[in-house]
């Protein structure tokens, strides 16, 4: 079991790997052990056919309230040069990018602020299940910053371009409400409900068909930045990969039987 005082905490039940930000004092704001430490937790399931889901959340009363900003205020000047700082930056945003591309379904579990970094980790990820206590602000212009972590990227797919600008250039606070109706969350559900639901979805996730899940998810990827024509053809590709499976063969076999489908682990 992972130490307490450990900023990542991470447990797997059932095929769901859950890893809980563990920096509730300051509302799971990252530092650089929590970076490295997600980076490493998400590349190591990447190949882990174990792993059917991957829920997100934070301790405490927070999903996570972004860069740790007093941190950044304290920090000693650096002898980096300024190509070694992008570098840096771009591995830790590694985490933003493998939510998005891992072959396995992510979900963010959103409890209370869910800020800068912290709001473009949940935009990565699959599904976002929020309760109403959530509370969603794109916040790096109130640091005097653009932003990073990918939320250029997530934020005008999900929400579209022009209220995406409104999100980043006045960063209003939304409420959970707000969010949901602007379509940033997959569900809203009440705070004694959130667990359970969460636990429940990601359950059947991984009871599914996890090679033809991960199938899916690269189409839809793909499709993201590829014309029609490309999509068909990857489409194809996977659609004939996936017929070829175990799973499948027992799907098919299982609705001829009026059955439940076993499927592999």
């Amino acid at each position: 079991m992972p130490e307490q005082s450990s900023p990542l905490l991470r447990s797997v039940h059932e095929g769901v790997m859950t890893l809980v930000m563990n920096r509730p004092e300051r509302l799971n704001a990252l530092s650089p052990e929590l970076y490295d430490q997600l980076a490493q937790a998400l590349l190591e399931t990447k190949d882990n056919r174990q792993i059917g889901a991957i829920v997100l959340t934070g301790a405490g009363a927070a999903f996570c309230a972004g860069g740790d900003v007093a941190r950044m205020a304290n920090s000693p000047a650096e002898a980096l040069s300024f190509d070694q700082k992008v570098a840096r930056l771009r591995r830790r945003n590694q985490i933003t990018e493998l939510l998005h591309t891992l072959p396995i379904p992510t979900i963010a579990m959103i409890r209370g602020p869910a800020a800068g970094a912290g709001l473009c980790l949940a935009l990565a990820c699959d599904f976002r299940y929020a309760d109403d206590s959530a509370k969603f602000k794109t916040a790096f212009i109130n640091v005097g910053l653009p932003g990073d972590f990918g939320g250029h990227y997530f934020l005008p797919r999900i929400v579209g371009f022009a209220k995406a600008r409104e999100l980043y250039l006045l960063s209003p606070t939304l409420d959970a409400q707000q969010a949901n109706e602007l379509g940033m969350l997959t569900a809203l559900f009440s705070r004694d409900r959130l667990e359970p639901e969460v636990t429940a979805i990601a359950q059947k996730i991984a009871n599914g068909p996890r090679q033809a899940l991960a199938l899916m998810k690269d189409n839809l990827n793909h499709a993201l930045q590829n014309t029609l024509d490309d999509t068909l053809n990857q489409e194809a590709v996977n659609h004939v990969t996936a017929t070829l499976t175990a799973d499948h063969k027992e799907a098919a076999q299982a609705f001829i039987e009026k059955r439940p489908p076993k499927f592999e682990r």
